[in-house]
């Protein structure tokens, strides 16, 4: 059994091979040789009074491999002077994070890695907005509004990169700073124009390609903004107002984002971001969550990227529709397929560190 770091991920996992992995693994659900669960979460009352523990999971099957995605987090909900409104976490404080992969053999049940999350997480994300471009962008689509400047908005622009000839790209985030080393590191890494703009509005405008990738809990542009031919990219089931959805001409989302259950005083949808929820604590302790917020939310009523390419929905049929790719839905999919091609190459090149696969069985039945 291997234990995979981020470091070994980040060597050997390219986006154009991430891309590929996971068209392959999203079409294959059609026939059943796929399959996914989409994320569950877990509230309970944290250490701090404004915020809340989240254990989070989600788990798919692909080519032999299951995987479970697993997640351990102190969230919070905090808005700032300016009216911003995010989802911060972390893992024992603020800057550190638990993520991981578990991957088991589906032939005989045998564990064969751990996996870090951190790179993973980003590069699947990424090659999911990727396939939305690759299949609903105008094919001369040349330009990108990037909304966001972290690790999300870098794999997003790299994907974009892979699917379509991208020549520049404006980006807008609230610290300056940010969004100028963004620019420097993305121009350079890419090889094209990348401009840091003062305004979001600014970032959108005449672009061929609007992308938001960020951690906001409120929609990230302005309806109006929307201009014909566009093609719209997202992360976060906030980002996208009802007003904005209403104006895609057309809209596909990846998979189904979460499980579509009655609320209840302790299972509620679409908590922060959330599609799901058991929640744990007294009436005041719960108040701390923060309400349902409007949105595009988690995958709506619209047809998914199975029905896109199996030939039971249409794509774009004009160069002035506006476009939308709702890139949630495979997560527990998309680490069984990304996961198991980290796995498979971190085989052959002999990187990550063994560890006795007797310490995870048992001779005690379950």
């Amino acid at each position: 059994m291997l234990f995979i770091h981020n470091d070994v991920v980040d060597r050997i996992l390219s986006m154009k091979e991430c891309i590929e992995v996971q068209e392959a693994a999203f079409t294959a659900l059609e026939t059943g040789a796929a399959i996914h669960r989409p994320r569950i979460d877990m509230y309970a009352p944290a250490g701090r009074d404004d915020g809340y523990y989240r254990w989070g999971t989600m788990e798919g099957w692909y080519n032999d491999i299951f995987a479970i995605r697993m997640k351990s987090d102190v969230i919070t909900w905090p808005k700032n002077a300016k009216g911003g409104w995010t989802e911060e976490k972390y893992c024992v404080e603020p800057g550190t994070f638990c993520g991981l992969v578990m991957l088991f053999s589906s032939r005989n049940g045998e564990p064969l890695a751990f996996i870090n999350d951190g790179v993973l997480q980003h590069m699947r994300v990424g090659a999911g907005a990727g396939l939305g471009v690759k299949h609903l962008a105008r094919k001369d689509a040349k330009t990108v509004g990037m909304l966001g400047s972290g690790g999300m908005a870098r794999t997003f622009l790299r994907a974009f990169c892979e699917v379509r000839q991208i020549t520049a790209c404006k980006v807008y985030s609230p610290t300056q700073k940010n969004r100028e080393d963004y620019a420097r590191e993305m121009g350079s890494a890419l090889g094209i124009k990348v401009t840091p703009v003062d305004s979001a509005r600014e970032a959108v405008r005449d672009v061929d390609i609007l992308s938001t990738a960020t951690d906001s809990m409120s929609p990230t542009f302005e309806p109006d903004w929307l201009e014909p031919g566009m093609h719209v990219a997202m992360l976060g089931p906030c980002e996208v107002s009802q007003a904005a959805e209403a104006r895609f001409d057309v809209k596909i989302r990846q998979g189904l984002g979460g499980l579509r259950l009655p609320d209840s005083e302790r299972i509620r949808s679409e908590v922060g971001m959330s599609p799901v929820a058991w929640i744990a604590g007294t009436k005041e302790q719960m108040a701390r969550l923060p309400e349902k917020t409007p949105g595009s939310g988690f995958g709506g009523d619209y047809p998914d990227f199975c029905d896109l390419v199996h030939g039971r929905a249409a794509g774009r049929t004009s160069d002035a529709q506006i476009s939308f790719y709702h890139n949630m839905g495979n997560q527990g999919l998309q680490f069984a397929s990304t996961g198991g091609l980290v796995l498979k190459k971190a085989q052959e090149l002999g990187l990550g560190r063994a560890m006795p696969t007797e310490w995870f069985v048992q001779d005690i039945r379950d």
